[in-house]
C-alpha cells in the first residue's frame, strides 16, 4: 500500500512538473528543515451520538507545519506519521506532510479542493486510481504556489493521505 501511495505521488508531481513552462537560467540551492515536532493533531472528530459537520464547514486551522499557508492546513482529526519536512527555494517556501485519517479519500479530496479554491488557486488535475484520489490546484505568479494531495485508503480502515505544498513568490 505504502508503495501504490508513493507511485500515486510520484506522478501527481510528475503531471504538475509538467505544467510548469518557467524556464530557468539560475537555480539557488534549497535549504530543508525539519518543522518543530510538536506532535500536532487536528481537532478530533465529534464524539459519539453529535452530528458531523461536513468537512468543508469544519475548520482546520492547525498548519501543516510552522508557516504554511492557510490551504495546507491539516485535515480536521488528522494524525501526523511524522512532522512536516519544509524547505525554501526559488519558488518561495513549501512542504510536505503525511498523516491519516477517518475520512475517506474523497472526502480528503473534497477538503482540499475547497481550501485551494478560497485561496484562489486554479485545479490543474485530479485523478482516481482504484480507491486512491489525488488532487492539484496552482496559482501565483507562473503557478509558483501549489498544492497536491494524495489520499489512499491504509491499514484499518484509515486512509493514508501526503500533502505537499508551494507558497510561492
Amino acid at each position: 500500500m505504502i508503495r501504490r501511495l508513493a507511485a500515486s505521488a510520484a506522478l501527481v508531481l510528475l503531471c504538475l512538473a509538467g505544467c510548469d513552462d518557467r524556464s530557468r537560467t539560475e537555480k539557488a540551492p534549497a535549504q530543508a528543515s525539519l518543522a518543530a515536532p510538536d506532535q500536532m493533531t487536528a481537532p478530533a472528530s465529534p464524539s459519539e451520538g453529535e452530528a458531523a459537520p461536513a468537512p468543508e464547514a469544519m475548520t482546520a486551522d492547525i498548519p501543516a507545519a510552522p508557516g504554511a499557508p492557510a490551504y495546507a492546513a491539516l485535515y480536521p482529526g488528522a494524525a501526523l506519521d511524522q512532522p512536516a519536512t519544509t524547505a525554501a527555494g526559488p519558488d518561495g517556501e513549501g512542504g510536505l506532510v503525511t498523516f491519516t485519517t477517518a475520512a475517506t479519500p474523497d472526502e480528503v479530496v473534497a477538503f482540499y479542493r475547497t481550501r485551494a479554491e478560497e485561496a484562489g488557486l486554479t485545479s490543474v488535475m485530479g485523478m482516481n486510481q482504484g480507491d486512491a484520489r489525488a488532487y492539484g490546484a496552482a496559482g501565483g505568479q507562473a503557478g509558483a504556489t501549489n498544492l497536491q494531495v494524495v489520499a489512499a485508503p491504509g491499514a484499518g480502515g484509515e486512509t493514508s493521505v501526503q500533502l505537499s505544498w508551494s507558497a510561492g513568490l
